[in-house]
């Protein structure tokens, strides 16, 4: 590896050929906070640098695992001493702004705050919005196909971009940065590294979809009195808000005591003892009419009893301390700890039952554990937090069972929207069939013959997939 990384600091500059107390003293992720040991960190400044370094990686053999903002939850950005890290770090710049034709082009280690930030200032949107704004990169955000709080609007991040440019692993420059909405000349090939996790190739720039800005946001914790009222409160404002409706964000009672009553992290704004509590947002451009609607809305749903208590946020700072509670995770992690999180996807008509079911199995086998759950119902997305007291392996394989088993018969998906990584890939075949897998595979052996990026991650080992 010497002689190789002698050659690519030639390529990238020897300051940025990060090795030994450079290399562990970074994390590889945020939630395990363990260091890199990849045998050291590459940081080219651009798509020819890194179309440079692949090609001597790819004559080497030499496997590399991407890494962006690493706010990732599946392990995808894990490094072995044997693997070289490929931070994005350095490409960092935002390119160009299109406001007639609403694109923003940017490279792949742009912070997603940064992007929103950008585009606001020219009285435009990036909707794609989630806790780690401040940290994940567009890059990552495009590799795992991010979804966050507004994708019951706006979609996952898979919607948000119109072109991108990737490298392959044998240093081919695929630029496909088209900036229009229509466009069927072939393949969509940006389509393949969308959601591959870096395992088919490293995306370098991309073009991104603006929205409108809407100036009215309107937000409101609501409780419901039981599932059923629950999702005939999302129909409800589904009805009566229509594309106005931007966030459907629920808690069960046992997130929202935990971070509240239990661990005085946060003032309950509603009283306890409601099975359910939803964050709701409508966005619009009229704020006088916004409001009014999202008032009467609210009004109409307390009185066909869909809801038991409600509060209206009257300021920013009350907005945020609203969503303070649904995006404690920290709060879930220092409370809980050791803790197992999942990321889920089921039909919504499914998920009271699911969670009941669940919680009686982890009291049958774990009578102290604990059990937490929120998600992005509107888009039948669900996290799950599990503290059983230990985080011994046998442990954790018995509980991903519990969580993982059910899913299939209702048609549901081991993740939703964090990615598979390694911490899922032994699971893929609970949500996809033997003949998908097969199709990825097929992929991943055209694309990435050696298997050097990001190898072991999202699929199972197969003996013909030996190098």
């Amino acid at each position: 590896m010497d002689a190789l990384l002698n050659d690519i600091a030639t390529v990238v500059g020897q300051g940025n050929v990060l090795t030994g107390a450079d290399v562990v003293t970074r994390r590889v992720d945020w939630l395990s906070g363990e260091p890199c040991r990849a045998g050291a960190i590459v940081r080219p400044a651009d798509t020819d640098e890194l179309a440079s370094v692949m090609r001597l990686c790819h004559a080497a053999r030499q496997p590399v695992v991407a890494h962006g903002g690493l706010t990732g939850l599946v392990h995808g950005a894990t490094t072995a001493p044997h693997e070289l890290a490929i931070s994005l770090e350095r490409l960092s710049a935002i390119e160009a702004l299109d406001p007639i034709g609403g694109t923003l082009t940017v490279q792949a280690g742009v912070p997603l705050q940064r992007v929103q930030e950008a585009a606001e200032a020219e009285g435009l949107q990036f909707p794609l919005d989630l806790g780690a704004r401040g940290s994940c990169t567009i890059g990552g955000n495009i590799a795992t196909n991010a979804g966050g709080v507004r994708v019951i609007r706006y979609g996952m991040m898979r919607q948000q971009v119109l072109g991108l440019e990737a490298v392959l692993a044998d240093g081919t420059v695929v630029s496909s940065l088209n900036r229009m909405l229509k466009n069927n000349a072939g393949y969509d090939l940006k389509q393949l590294f969308i959601g591959s996790e870096g395992t088919l190739g490293i995306v370098t720039r991309a073009v991104l979809k603006l929205q409108p800005r809407l100036p009215s946001e309107q937000t409101a914790l609501v409780a419901c009195p039981d599932f059923e009222a629950l999702t005939a409160l999302l129909r409800h404002l589904g009805h009566r808000l229509g594309g106005a409706l931007g966030t459907f964000e629920v808690m069960w009672d046992n997130h929202y005591r935990l971070l509240t009553e239990e661990s005085g992290r946060h003032a309950p704004p509603l009283a306890l003892g409601a099975p359910f509590y939803v964050l709701v947002e409508s966005l619009g451009l009229d704020p006088e009419r916004n409001a009014v609607q999202f008032t009467e809305a609210l009004e109409a749903a307390l009185a066909d009893r869909l809801i038991s208590d409600a509060v209206v946020a009257q300021s920013a700072t009350q907005r945020d301390a609203l969503w303070a509670i649904r995006e404690d995770i920290e709060g879930l992690l220092q409370t809980l700890a050791p803790l197992f999180t999942f990321d889920i996807s089921l039909p919504i008509a499914e998920m009271a039952t699911y969670v009941a079911e669940l919680e009686s199995a982890l009291a049958r086998d774990w009578p102290e554990g604990r059990l937490v759950v929120f998600g992005h119902l509107g888009d039948g997305n669900l996290h799950v937090s599990v503290s059983v007291g230990s985080a011994e392996r046998e442990v954790r394989c018995a509980v991903e069972h519990l969580v993982y088993a059910p899913l299939t018969p209702l048609g549901g998906s081991v993740s939703a929207e964090h990615g598979i990584g390694l911490e899922k890939r032994d699971y893929l075949s609970l949500s996809r069939s033997p003949e998908e897998i097969a199709l990825m595979r097929t992929l991943k052996r055209a694309l990435d013959p050696h298997h050097l990026l990001n190898p072991h991650k999202v699929l199972p080992p197969a003996p013909e997939d030996t190098p």
